[in-house]
C-alpha cells in the first residue's frame, strides 16, 4: 500500500472526462499506472466501481477540469467536447482530445481550445478497449498538435497504450486514424464478399478463413509498394501484375459471383476505376494510379 502512495506522487494527475468502455478501460489503465485520477462522466453510476479502485469523482466536468493540468476528453462525439467543456475554465490547462472525430473537426477543436487558453492534442486511438493497458496486444494512439505538451505528458499518455505523435497539424492524428480504419473497411468488404461466395457450398467457413487469413497478410506486403509509386511518382515500377491483366481477370471474379448468386457490389466500384485508369492508357502500370482518380 505504502508503494502505491509513492508511485501516486510521482506521477502525474491525469483527468478524465467520459467513462465509456473505452473510456473506462484507459481509466484502469492509468490507475494501474500509478497516476492519480479524476473522473467525471454524466451518469455518474458508471465512476462508482473506479471510485473503489482510487479515482477521485467529480461532480460536474468543470470539477474536473480544475483538479489537474492534463485533462484527456473520452466523449462521445466532437459535439458532447464542447457541450461537456462549456463551462470549465481551460486556460493553463493541456486538452487531449481522444474523441472519434474528422482532421477538420480537429483542426476547429484545437482553435477552439487555444482561445479558450488551453494548448491542444488531438488523438487517434488504435484499439478496442480489451487492448488497452495490455502492451502484448499492439494498441497505440496516433497524437497531433503541440509538440511540447506532447512531449511533457508522454509518460502519462503511454500508459494505456503505445504512443505515436504525426505532427503539429492538429488534424493528422484524425487523418492517419481515419485512413487505416478506411483500409480496414475495404478489407472487410473483400472478406464479406469470399464468405459470400462459398456461402451454400460444402466449403466450411472455418475451412476458408485461415486460407484467407494468411492470403491477406501476403497481400499486404503490397502497401509498401503502393507507398513507393506514389512517392517517386512512377507507377510503374516493381509492377508484378499489371493493370491491363488485372482488368482483363476480373471478368471471372464477376462471374464467379455471378454464379454464386453474389452481389458484386463490393467489389464493381474499384473495377470501374480501374477500368477508367486503363482507358486513359495506363495499362502498364499497377493499380495504384486509383488513388489518383479518386483525388477530386
Amino acid at each position: 500500500m505504502a508503494q502505491n502512495t509513492v508511485e501516486n506522487v510521482t506521477k502525474s494527475p491525469v483527468t478524465l472526462l467520459g467513462l465509456g468502455a473505452m473510456g473506462t478501460a484507459l481509466a484502469r489503465a492509468w490507475l494501474a499506472a500509478g497516476h492519480p485520477l479524476t473522473v467525471w462522466n454524466r451518469s455518474v453510476a458508471r465512476a462508482e466501481a473506479l471510485a473503489a479502485e482510487g479515482a477521485v469523482v467529480a461532480a460536474t466536468a468543470a470539477e474536473a477540469v480544475a483538479a489537474g493540468r492534463l485533462v484527456v476528453v473520452c466523449l462521445l462525439d466532437d459535439a458532447s467536447v464542447e457541450e461537456a467543456l462549456a463551462g470549465a475554465d481551460l486556460a493553463g490547462r493541456d486538452l487531449v482530445n481522444l474523441v472519434t472525430s474528422t482532421p477538420g473537426q480537429a483542426r476547429a477543436r484545437a482553435a477552439w481550445a487555444g482561445a479558450r487558453g488551453a494548448r491542444y492534442l488531438d488523438g487517434g486511438i488504435m484499439a478496442v478497449p480489451p487492448m488497452i493497458g495490455v502492451p502484448e496486444a499492439g494498441a497505440y494512439v496516433f497524437y497531433s498538435g503541440s509538440a511540447e505538451l506532447f512531449e511533457e505528458h508522454r509518460e502519462a499518455l503511454a500508459a494505456p497504450a503505445a504512443v505515436r505523435y504525426v505532427g503539429a497539424d492538429a488534424g493528422h492524428a484524425a487523418l492517419h486514424d481515419v485512413a487505416l480504419l478506411s483500409a480496414m473497411y475495404g478489407m472487410f468488404a473483400g472478406v464479406a464478399h469470399a464468405f459470400a461466395l462459398v456461402r451454400g457450398e460444402a466449403v466450411k467457413p472455418g475451412d476458408l478463413a485461415p486460407l484467407l487469413g494468411s492470403w491477406l497478410t501476403a497481400m499486404a506486403g503490397s502497401v509498401e509498394r503502393t507507398a513507393a509509386q506514389l512517392e517517386s511518382g512512377d507507377y510503374t515500377t516493381g509492377v508484378v501484375s499489371n493493370l491491363a491483366m488485372q482488368v482483363a481477370g476480373k471478368e471471372t471474379l464477376l462471374r464467379t459471383a455471378e454464379e454464386q448468386r453474389v452481389s458484386a457490389e463490393l467489389l464493381s466500384p474499384f473495377f470501374r476505376l480501374m477500368e477508367h485508369r486503363l482507358a486513359l492508357g495506363s495499362g502498364a502500370e499497377d493499380v495504384t494510379g486509383v488513388v489518383d482518380l479518386l483525388r477530386r
